[in-house]
């Protein structure tokens, strides 16, 4: 009888002991403090990130082209015959200077460029608002620049606020309206060139009113992709989506 009352508690001793060693050696799954919905808020400011990567990209490229087409001279192509009054040659009108080249022969050319003033009341009106809306782009897209280059880097520091979501949205709204001042140069440029419309410039520099033929020049095309470019980036920069605020979830504790 001792023997076998020794034996029932040496059983249960080892099936207490296993059980224990049993749920001590069960792994434990990991704890983490990570709010519900992390990985698609992660997901989204990663995608939303790289929109406006490329849109920051869009705005150099489009900056850069504002600026060339704004020193251009060939905004429209004038083509003169010869005449008694004035030589035959050819004749790049652009925002800043007018450029003269008339043949001499068939290989040498003389050049002649004439820079304008604010004084130059000879100047139609589309091309005196047109360098003031060369500038303000110029102006704008300079500014859209540092306002993205400031809300990268605050993103990459981890910055998900107000002080990253506001920067993109200033920096499309300036990128839109620099692409429109562009976009209302090219227009009105080009409705100049299909009217034939003139330009009375000093005797001094032999050139008709109008020309035998006009077209329009290479600036323009700059100018066409600088405010594609320049309306592209603002669009991505406005679409910026910002993340949705972490819900802080109080733990309950269990009574």
């Amino acid at each position: 009888m001792p023997t076998t009352q020794r034996q029932k508690d040496y059983q249960v001793s080892e099936a207490e002991n296993s059980s224990g060693v049993a749920e001590s050696g069960s792994p434990s799954e990991p704890k983490t403090d990570r709010p519900p919905g992390y990985a698609a808020t992660m997901l989204l400011l990663i995608n939303s990130t790289n929109r406006q990567m490329a849109g920051f990209t869009i705005a150099t490229v489009g900056w850069i082209l504002t600026t060339t087409s704004t020193g251009l001279v060939e905004w429209r192509v004038w083509y003169m015959n010869n005449s008694s009054l004035f030589p035959s040659g050819l004749v790049c009108v652009g925002m800043w200077k007018v450029c003269i080249y008339q043949y001499i022969t068939n290989f040498n050319r003389a050049t002649l460029c004439h820079r304008y003033t604010y004084h130059d009341t000879y100047l139609p009106l589309d091309i005196r608002i047109s360098q003031n809306l060369l500038l303000v782009a110029t102006i704008l897209g300079l500014l859209g620049r540092a306002a993205i280059i400031f809300a990268l880097r605050n993103v990459y520091m981890g910055i998900h606020q107000d002080a990253t979501f506001n920067p993109f949205i200033v920096s499309g709204i300036l990128n839109v309206v620099a692409g429109v001042c562009i976009s209302i140069t090219v227009v009105w440029n080009f409705y100049s060139v299909i009217n034939e419309e003139g330009i009375t410039f000093p005797p001094s520099l032999y050139i008709p009113f109008k020309p035998d033929s006009q077209e329009i020049g290479s600036a323009l095309l700059v100018a066409c992709l600088a405010a594609f470019m320049m309306l592209l980036s603002g669009l991505l920069f406005l679409s910026y989506k910002r993340p949705p605020a972490r819900q802080i979830h109080p733990e309950t504790s269990e009574m």
